[in-house]
């Protein structure tokens, strides 16, 4: 799969992974659609890669369908979908003053990182289903997922966050099982801890950064954004990956703190 001269659309690209996706698929003459809700750096980002920024909530439908028809709108051919969009929470179930965890909270990580997940592969993909195929294989495009470790080891008051990165990994399986009909490949990303603007700047956020990489056996530091973005591009060349669940983490396994 050559995303050169064809079209990417990537949720989330307007900061951390899905920034650093959009700018590696450019590189390589993708034309990239942001799909973000940060419509003054998703802008900049798409005017300076020569792509299209699309303001999108990946919960609502109405939203994704619109980034989906911007994507199409390009004139070149719709190949791949890259879910990035996520929020983060930390909430036990049970507090410790004995307060249950609040449930629009919960449902609210669950309506941005899984459902949005879903909601943009399965638009997207229906696009995709509409172009003609690359290959002899019947090849249209690829969809590629962001989950996380957490969504396999999550840790004391990840249990929202978890359940909707666990949910992001358990379709992947059936979701690219529906999808070979189309000639469309579904995968997903479980970063580890990553260096992304999130955890600020300055001799304190450094600091913490240390202590969260300490327990990365190899190599001995957080992973990088760029990295991120050239497994995605990996991932979308190698014909032959389909269905699978990718740990990108340098080989840390999650602690209950």
């Amino acid at each position: 799969m050559d995303l050169n001269g064809a079209a990417a659309i990537i949720s989330g690209g307007a900061s951390g992974l899905g920034e650093a996706t959009a700018r590696e698929l450019a590189r390589i003459g993708a034309t990239v659609v942001i799909a973000d809700v940060n419509a003054e750096r998703g802008k900049a980002i798409a005017d300076e890669l020569g792509g299209v920024f699309a303001h999108t909530d990946v919960s609502d439908e109405t939203s994704v369908q619109a980034a989906v028809d911007a994507a199409v709108a390009t004139g070149r051919p719709l190949r791949g979908v890259i879910n990035s969009a996520g929020i983060g929470w930390a909430a036990r179930t049970v507090a410790r003053d004995g307060a249950p965890h609040d449930l629009a909270a919960y449902r609210r990580v669950i309506d941005i990182n899984l459902i949005g997940t879903f909601n943009l592969m399965r638009i997207g993909a229906a696009a995709i289903a509409k172009t003609d195929p690359v290959d002899e294989d019947g090849q249209r495009g690829v969809v590629v997922n962001t989950a996380s470790v957490a969504g396999i080891e999550g840790q004391t008051g990840q249990v929202a966050y978890s359940a909707s990165k666990g949910g992001i990994i358990g379709m992947t399986l059936p979701a690219a099982r529906d999808l070979a009909a189309i000639g469309v490949r579904v995968l997903t990303i479980c970063p580890g801890i990553i260096d992304t603007p999130i955890y600020g700047s300055g001799p304190e956020a450094e600091a913490f950064k240390a202590k969260l990489s300490a327990p990365v056996p190899f190599p001995k530091r957080m992973g990088r954004a760029s990295e991120f973005a050239r497994l995605v591009r990996s991932l979308v060349e190698n014909d032959y990956m389909n269905g699978e669940v990718i740990r990108f983490d340098g080989g840390i396994r999650f602690q209950p703190k």
